[in-house]
């Protein structure tokens, strides 16, 4: 079924869109996939998201443009080129696994992934293979306009791009500490970086305290360079490597893995020799204050954190109050080092004044939290961070410091400058987490580089026009415009270019290839004229510019005026076209269409994507475009869903137990794949796919076509019922409630809710109304079910639409129902009366169950309903108080004051409803007894007992006198004690 319809959507261009003045238009894209293997269930998550969306627009009168495109550059293809050739056998396998996927001939298979030794072969295979699953999955896309952001002339673009951004001063080259890979000698970010779109990589700056040591400073490392004045020792770990150095004309002594970084961050490094820290346990140095203090060995330091050498704060830092614990209690490790004295006589000295403390706040939170040694990190951990920040919050310095009553954070800034000034202090940089590699397997570290490029996303005009695009942008969900604007405020230096890995080399220094995240920013506008470059031949000529640009390092001008201007004139309308054409060798009617083109889809008016690349890719995106193109051109919405996991673990392909998207549609079928991400978890959640309950959406989605199929083979009766029934009026009712209420969903990106609206509550309803057929007029039944399939089937289509092009053909439709209007809202169908009254017997089949499991076998059910009409007027009068907002005590006396001599039955009411004993919904007493006699062998079916319904104001028959306690929403019952089962 699907692969007919996929066919005939793809073959016949359903989804191709051009320009239209008749509609209006709406551009949507989602971030083009990075290729290096085949696509998962994360991009499934956020592609299917897309795709709902698009299709929906689609339905309600917008020209989509929902485009594709593949990313390629930077490192990750050639990571995994690189693995292949050094013999990483895991690697191998896991490749071979994903090429048998597609590739079933073992032999066949081998070849190509031998072949991945070259990056280009990753690049031709894998794009193929998301070409067809994506089609496989059934996404209205617009696959006329696919590039690859290896192609020269995608590279004619982003040349543009840096040219504009040179030419505002943005573009920068200058020294700067960046994330550094040294054995791929490069710059790195995060797309480059093993699990970087998951991790929060941060660079931080120690402050290096230099201890002299005879001829030597030991150099201690410190976020906290304002605690000096509370050192009582310095720790080293005694099994870890140190090593003597001479660092810029001074001997230091540090770790031997801090030298190693050292000399990757502008420091002249050259080691002397190596020894282990136990060497130094046991001597003295002089503190930068001039304070002897000893050296004390420790097992929590870390060699490989800043230098490996740490000063003790006791008082203060959690870490270093529990080392000093533990070593006053281990009598075996002072004897070996001869240190009793020395350490016993320690005491911690507090130099910090903290409200809510006592002198010491690291002993108050470690007690607090129970830590049980130096080695219990993650309690640690967390101790640090609690004082860490209250200190530097609210923290003064104390009357034993030259900065008595100063604030913690002025005092950082006042001891920092002072220490630099006498040569104490020096710096050194950090990536945290500690430990972050490559996704070739190269460690990444902290680099200083003299020359290398930068966005300079710091410079306050382009800060401010950031912002200012932000602030005009809808973000969905809401809450995340907060993660927006920290990482925009917090943007500053960003290295934009590497020496190795694929892409479009910067022009004017062609060693340097532009990376990965800055050269996806503004490809959206890319996909407006793609498919028009490569019809009229543009797209040749443009990759031949680009290259002329890059080999002469954009000294051939006129070949980069040439680019340029195309491009000014393109996407700015700077120019002159009947020039720009004839420099390209086209006729002017040509260049004028292409820039029509753009200015008919631009701007994206919704750009959807994952939670992770908020704090890179999708923040770029914005500054980019305000960077280059004016205000009408900005983004104008930016959607985000969160992650996907697998049966409540990390999906990864380092686990074993990712989901690709080719194996999910096949064992499950493209249209449940869409069901269940789309009703699995609101935008904000995690979306956990568990099997289990894949198979229960499976169960429902079958459900619903072979209620279709009975539907469809009732036939269709065109004329309208004068005076139908209250079941067709409820289902009518829910219907168009539906129609409306699922359009508004989707308008605010509740796609969850949507799915439980659409294949849930109207599909229960349909079978409710079904149960019902043999009591009801034929011809009723068949107008109405099938004008109710005709809307339904037109909703499923966004999410389920292979589903919904077969029912919507079986019913003799002649259009693709993809392409169909959504459902017209017939307002007079809706009816809050009805609707409400039947969610009274829907409460009231769940109380008699109730009673039924305590009491066991029980007779037949008497149902007592409709008090006297004084009694709706109070329950109607209550809700509308007390919606108003209304205490219930005024509810209860107004209502008593009018309704006189009623003042028990008016407290009643409204403290049920209060309670949520009764319902808060408005009911006529003539609706709730119609729909219960119209919905009785409903009841009956649900329960498996004989039903009576009874009017409570004159029953037939009351033997337990019940009827008197029916109210508004909640009829009385009397079960009689006989057993009966009418079934």
């Amino acid at each position: 079924m699907a692969e007919k319809w996929q066919e005939e959507w793809y073959s016949n261009g359903v989804f191709n869109a051009n320009p239209s003045n008749s509609r209006p238009k709406f551009f949507i894209t989602v971030p083009y996939p990075y290729i290096e293997g085949p696509p998962h269930m994360g991009h499934g998550r956020t592609f299917t998201v897309g795709d709902v969306v698009a299709r929906f627009k689609r339905m309600m009168g917008y020209n989509v443009l929902f485009p594709i495109a593949f990313h390629i550059t930077g490192t990750p293809i050639q990571a995994v080129a690189d693995r292949l050739s050094k013999g990483d056998v895991e690697y191998e396998n896991r490749l071979r696994r994903e090429v048998n996927m597609y590739v079933k001939d073992p032999v066949k298979a081998s070849e190509i992934v031998n072949g991945f030794k070259d990056p280009w072969n990753i690049v031709n295979f894998f794009k193929g293979t998301y070409i067809n699953d994506f089609k496989s999955i059934g996404y209205s896309m617009d696959f006329r306009r696919i590039f690859m952001t290896g192609d020269p002339h995608y590279s004619s673009f982003i040349i543009w791009q840096y040219v504009k951004l040179a030419s505002k001063g943005y573009l920068v080259r200058g020294r700067h500490q960046v994330l550094y890979a040294p054995d791929e000698n490069q710059a790195v970010g995060e797309h480059d970086i093993r699990g970087g779109d998951e991790l929060k990589i941060d660079i931080l700056q120690f402050n290096l305290l230099k201890f002299k040591l005879n001829d030597s400073y030991l150099v201690a490392a410190t976020l906290r360079p304002e605690t000096i004045y509370g050192a009582t020792n310095v720790w080293v770990n005694p099994d870890s490597i140190y090593v003597e150095a001479i660092v810029n004309g001074e001997r230091w002594i540090i770790s031997k893995a801090a030298a190693w970084k050292l000399q990757y961050q502008d420091k002249d490094v050259k080691v002397l020799r190596e020894f282990k820290g136990s060497e130094l346990v046991g001597k003295f140095v002089e503190s930068p204050i001039g304070v002897k203090l000893p050296i004390l060995p420790a097992s929590f330091v870390d060699d490989d954190t800043a230098t490996g050498v740490v000063y003790s704060v006791p008082a203060h830092a959690p870490y270093d109050y529990a080392a000093l614990m533990d070593l006053k209690s281990n009598d075996e490790l002072l004897r070996r080092y001869g240190i009793e004295s020395i350490v016993k006589a320690i005491e911690p000295i507090s130099i910090i004044k903290l409200p809510g403390f006592s002198k010491y706040p690291a002993r108050d939170v470690i007690e607090k939290l129970n830590v049980k040694n130096q080695n219990d990190r993650e309690r640690l951990d967390e101790a640090t961070s609690i004082v860490y920040r209250e200190e530097y919050y609210n923290g003064v310095m104390g009357d034993n410091t030259p900065f008595n009553g100063v604030k913690v954070n002025d005092a950082r800034v006042k001891v920092t400058e002072e220490l630099r000034g006498r040569g104490l202090l020096d710096v050194m940089y950090e990536i945290e987490p500690r430990r972050v590699y490559t996704r070739g397997g190269s460690r990444v570290i902290v680099a200083v580089i003299k020359d290398q490029w930068f966005l300079n996303f710091g410079d306050p005009t382009w800060k401010s026009l950031m912002l200012k695009a932000l602030d005009n942008m809808k973000i969905i969900p809401e809450e995340y415009r907060q993660n927006f604007k920290a990482t925009l405020d917090w943007l500053n230096m960003r290295p934009c270019a590497r020496k190795r890995g694929l892409g479009t080399r910067m022009p004017w220094d062609p060693d340097w290839v532009i990376e990965s995240l800055s050269d996806s920013t503004i490809y959206m506008a890319f996909y407006t004229i793609a498919h028009k470059l490569n019809e009229t031949g543009l797209a040749v000529k443009l990759g031949e510019l680009a290259k002329r640009v890059i080999e002469t390092k954009a000294e051939d001008s006129i070949a980069l005026n040439k680019l340029v201007s195309f491009y000014d004139y393109v996407f700015l309308g700077q120019g002159d076209p009947e020039t720009i054409a004839k420099s390209l060798g086209v006729d002017k009617s040509i260049i004028e269409g292409i820039r029509a083109e753009f200015e008919y889809w631009y701007p994206v008016d919704q750009r959807h994507s994952g939670i992770d690349l908020i704090s890179n890719h999708l923040s770029f995106f914005i500054a980019h475009h305000a960077a280059i193109f004016p205000e009408r051109h900005w983004p104008r919405a930016i959607s985000v869903n969160n992650y996907v996991i697998r049966e409540g673990r990390r999906m990864s392909k380092s686990l074993g137990n990712v989901i690709y998207l080719k194996e999910a549609v096949e064992q499950y079928s493209p249209d449940l794949v869409r069901l269940y991400v789309s009703y699995s978890a609101d935008l904000d959640n995690v979306m956990d796919w568990r099997s289990d309950e894949v198979d229960t959406v499976l169960s429902r989605l079958m459900d619903i076509w072979n209620t279709a199929q009975v539907i469809v083979s009732m036939g269709e009766e065109t004329k309208e019922p004068s005076n139908p029934t209250i079941p067709t009026k409820w289902l009518l009712s829910i219907l168009n409630r539906t129609i409306t209420e699922g359009a508004k969903a989707l308008e605010e990106m509740r796609i969850r809710q949507f799915a439980l609206m659409v294949f849930f509550n109207l599909y229960d309803a349909v079978r409710v109304y079904m149960t019902l057929m043999d009591e009801l007029p034929k011809d009723e039944v068949r107008y109405t079910l099938w004008k109710v399939l005709d809307a339904w089937v037109r909703m499923m289509q966004p999410i389920t639409p292979h589903m919904a092009e077969e029912i919507w053909h079986s019913m003799g439709k002649s259009t693709y129902v993809s392409t169909e209007r959504w459902p017209t809202v017939e307002q007079q169908y809706i009816n809050d009366d009805v609707e409400n009254a039947f969610k009274v017997v829907e409460r009231l089949i769940d109380d008699i169950r109730e009673v039924i499991r305590v009491r066991g076998q029980v007779g037949a059910v008497n149902i007592y309903v409709g008090p006297p009409d004084y009694v709706y007027d109070i329950f109607n009068e209550a809700i509308e108080m007390m919606d108003r907002g209304i205490a219930v005590k005024d509810v209860i006396r107004n209502l008593a004051s009018k309704y006189k001599g009623k003042g028990e039955v008016v407290a009643r009411i409204v403290n049920d409803i209060a309670d949520g004993k009764l319902p808060r919904f408005k009911l006529s007493r003539d609706m709730e007894m119609s729909v219960m006699h119209s919905f009785k062998s409903y009841i009956e079916r649900r329960l498996g007992i004989k039903v009576t319904i009874q009017d409570a104001v004159a029953p037939i028959n009351d033997p337990a006198n019940r009827a008197r306690l029916s109210l508004p929403g909640r009829p009385a019952i009397y079960i009689e004690p006989t057993y009966t089962n009418i079934y």
